[in-house]
């Protein structure tokens, strides 16, 4: 789900400001072309960017830390209702935005949710961008070959069963929200902040009921 939230701010902020939004790579790239070019200004806009997404992971992580000390069952809540909020504030106010905040608001949502993803996963996926995802899914395809009917093949086919659908989620936000935007704009941008409760909502209901089966285990 929070790959298919990254696919539609991906596609959201390249139709609508033309600007990647969910991740950094390219902002390096553009930063030097322009720095050698010596429009230092514009090279300093998409240092900008980059700061804007190094801050929401520091923010999440800086908020997580915090809740585990003190509310370890709602950690990873704060930070998605934060990126939620976000989403849904830009979606209403883009009109009023400059383009070179709306950037910086989205790279500061992504920024958040990778480092939340990351946090949570131990740093086995993330979701704001495929870079990663299809490297390891490449290593391990190339492991079927030499791990086959072992004690790990099993492992292996979940792991990549993960990565496929994470991947294939991404797409599925980035189609979905690239038509949405022909038709609602920015507002699009309210689909990934659905996304991001949906999430919240099956956790919690995820939660609950493991809860109750202990509960009645107990019991018994």
């Amino acid at each position: 789900m929070l790959s298919f939230v990254a696919g539609v701010v991906n596609i959201a902020g390249v139709l609508s400001i033309h600007t990647l939004t969910t991740n950094i790579t390219g902002h390096f790239a553009f930063f030097s072309e322009y720095f050698v070019q010596g429009e230092y200004q514009i090279a300093l806009e998409y240092v900008s960017y980059i700061a804007a997404f190094l801050l929401g992971a520091f923010s999440c992580g800086f908020l997580v830390e915090i809740l585990l000390q003190k509310k370890p069952a709602i950690s990873h809540t704060i930070p998605m209702l934060l990126e939620t909020g976000i989403l849904t504030i830009t979606a209403f106010a883009h009109a009023s935005i400059p383009t070179e905040w709306l950037a910086r608001l989205l790279l500061f949502s992504m920024g958040l949710q990778n480092a939340l993803v990351t946090k949570v996963s131990q740093a086995t996926v993330r979701t704001t961008h495929l870079t990663g995802l299809f490297t390891d899914l490449g290593i391990e395809l190339s492991q079927l070959f030499f791990y086959w009917n072992t004690p790990s093949t099993q492992k292996l086919y979940r792991s990549i069963y993960l990565r496929f659908a994470i991947i294939a989620f991404f797409f599925l936000g980035g189609v979905i929200g690239g038509f949405l935007y022909t038709k609602i704009r920015l507002y699009t941008l309210l689909l990934a902040a659905a996304g991001l409760l949906t999430a919240l909502a099956y956790d919690s209901l995820r939660l609950g009921f493991h809860y109750s089966i202990r509960k009645i285990k107990s019991k018994l």
